[in-house]
């Protein structure tokens, strides 16, 4: 057991992704609640306190037993862990002034963790408390602008924290931070040749299901088609069949291609097609809360899964259902461990699906596995690059990219520090009077939006990332910006919220927008070069129409994302082809500039 390395999940959104990163390493990873017992934690090398959404001086938070610091073990405190460890050893953890997203990191002091590693890094921050002041015992490692303690070692005794994540992939150096705390502080061999995955998961898949066979609800996605090829290959065919509900939700072509890579590789025999718009439609009219959307689709998927199953004379008692579930959908969720604040409920975590999976009726394959990991699953099955690359689409589809509101509002100035920022920057800014989901210091967040207009209608990305993370960690009513790509002459405080519900017309107007960014960047050649690009319709008006936004990002696994600089010229010929479909209805498009965190990549 020394061998492998404890993470103590203390509620974090990234907890299970620090495993993640370890296998990378072919370093083994146990995760253990923050009761775990010092005696279990002594049969591992090394200890990893997770980051988490509380804060160390309130009363109920997150601790660990204080005899681990007697372990003679090494100690790694990441966001939530290191003030939490830096509290354990004497220091002041007070509340902050907050930083999220991309953020310059200043070494002063190398030690083993920072060894050969460059002076200034950039580095990924999700905090709003910070570690103000360490005794004597504890060496400064690193500081931001805003954090003056953002690392620290205690090497005699092998206790180290960051305040940021080195576990994500936006931290530069975080992979080499957490080699060096393995291999150079517990004395790991770490290793970076990848084993193949999919003969075990196939050994797994069989012995889940035993002698039962499995029906799978398939969306056309990358990870729902993933995993149901591995059950397909797992199991004899007669005993896998797959349904595609045909919602009314999804973008353009998205059955018809569905068809086409199943038929590519010998299963589109067993997948049965059944065409639920209407009820969707009518159980969805007038809903404007999106995690309420999210529970209404995720209950009429497994009604429509129960209702085909009767109708095809499937027993419930032979069959267990298949999802394509991956584990950014159950941290966001909630977690495994109920301990991760809940961000958004996936349409696969709904209360109907929970209570089949505690029922031991629901079979996931790659519920352990992140975006990347599944593409490359993909590919190892020889599917088409077309559908392992295809951009990441929510099972809720386009009802949660179609915002609504009830009340209408008018927008309001930013707040005088905030209006010099923008005078500075030549941009004019106003808070936009509608909501969106964010994650802030591993919370949900559900804040107004501030939109940015240059006043040469100039896209500068690094002006807008900038301004951006200075927006969202000063103005805390804010989780996420745009800027005006198209739109009226008329200023921003002109602009208004609308009331609007989801409506098959405006379905239909999105459904179009979106196909026209898929369209422009496939042309370009740039379709794979984005990780996801949704594309949202908001009831945001100048006059009497709506406004597209639209969200390219990068990521690697969906976990932590940064906003997709595409050429400014592209940018502007979509905007200009989606003002153009429909007279008076599109009166202005958007760029979403904002890093996840501390938005989501998705609005809603």
């Amino acid at each position: 057991m020394k061998k492998r390395i404890a993470i103590v999940d203390l509620g974090g959104q990234y907890c299970h992704l620090i495993g993640r990163r370890l296998r990378d390493f072919s370093v083994t990873a146990e995760i253990y609640g923050p009761d775990v017992s010092p005696k279990e934690l002594a049969m591992h090398a090394g200890i990893i306190l997770s980051g988490g959404p509380s804060s160390v001086y309130e009363a109920g938070a997150p601790k660990v037993q204080p005899a681990i610091l007697e372990l003679k073990r090494p100690i790694l405190g990441i966001c939530y862990g290191h003030q939490l460890l830096a509290q354990m050893l004497g220091a002041r953890v007070e509340k902050g002034s907050g930083e999220y997203g991309p953020t310059k990191l200043s070494v002063s002091a190398e030690d083993r963790l920072f060894a050969d590693l460059p002076k200034e890094q950039l580095v990924w921050m999700s905090h709003g408390d910070t570690v103000s002041q360490l005794p004597a015992q504890l060496i400064p490692l690193a500081s931001t602008e805003q954090c003056p303690n953002a690392a620290f070692a205690d090497p005699a005794n092998g206790f180290y924290g960051v305040q940021f994540h080195p576990e994500v992939v936006q931290t530069e150096y975080g992979r080499d931070i957490l080699g060096r705390f393995v291999s150079s502080i517990c004395g790991l061999e770490i290793r970076s040749d990848g084993k193949d995955r999919v003969q075990k998961l196939l050994e797994s898949i069989r012995t889940r299901v035993g002698n039962k066979s499995v029906f799978f609800l398939v969306s056309g996605g990358v990870d729902s088609t993933v995993a149901f090829v591995l059950c397909s290959k797992a199991l004899p065919k007669e005993r896998i069949l797959g349904l595609y509900v045909d919602t009314g939700l999804m973008r353009k072509g998205e059955k018809e291609d569905l068809v086409v890579n199943l038929a590519s590789i010998g299963l589109v025999d067993r997948l049965r097609i059944k065409d639920e718009t209407q009820l969707f439609l009518d159980k969805l009219k007038g809903v404007v809360d999106p995690e309420e959307k999210r529970r209404i689709i995720g209950g009429l998927f497994v009604d429509a899964q129960s209702r085909t199953m009767a109708e095809y004379g499937i027993d419930e008692g032979q069959w267990l259902l298949g999802q394509g579930t991956i584990y950014p959908d159950t941290i966001e969720s909630g977690g495994a461990s109920g301990r991760a604040a809940v961000i958004k409920t996936h349409h696969n975590r709904s209360p109907e699906i929970l209570a089949l999976l505690e029922k031991g009726l629901v079979i996931e394959p790659l519920a352990e596995f992140y975006k990347d990991e599944v593409r490359e699953l993909g590919r190892l099955l020889g599917l088409q690059p077309k559908l392992t690359n295809r951009w990441p689409f929510p099972g809720p589809g386009l009802a949660i990219r179609c915002l609504c509101t009830r009340n209408p509002e008018k927008a309001t100035r930013l707040e005088k520090p905030l209006e010099a920022l923008m005078e500075s920057s030549d941009c004019e800014g106003v808070v936009i009077p509608i909501k969106s989901v964010g994650v802030q210091g591993d919370s949900r967040t559900y804040k107004h939006v501030v939109a940015l207009r240059h006043r040469q209608q100039h896209l500068d990305y690094e002006m807008l990332q900038s301004l951006s993370t200075k927006l969202c960690n000063v103005h805390t009513t804010t989780n996420r910006v745009i800027a005006l790509i198209t739109g009226p002459a008329t200023g921003l405080m002109d602009v208004f919220v609308k009331p609007a519900t989801l409506t098959e017309e405006r379905l239909e107007m999105l459904r179009e927008a979106d196909f026209i960014v898929r369209r422009r960047m496939e042309q370009a050649k740039l379709a794979e070069k984005v990780w996801q690009f949704p594309v949202v319709l908001a009831p945001i008006s100048f006059r009497a129409g709506e406004a597209i936004i639209l969200r390219p990002v990068n990521s690697e696994d969906g976990m932590t994302a940064g906003f997709a600089r595409l050429p400014t010229d592209l940018v502007h010929e979509m905007a200009d082809e989606i003002i153009s479909l429909g007279k008076g209805k599109i009166d202005a498009v958007f760029l979403d500039v904002t890093s996840k965190p501390p938005a989501t990549i998705e609005w809603e």
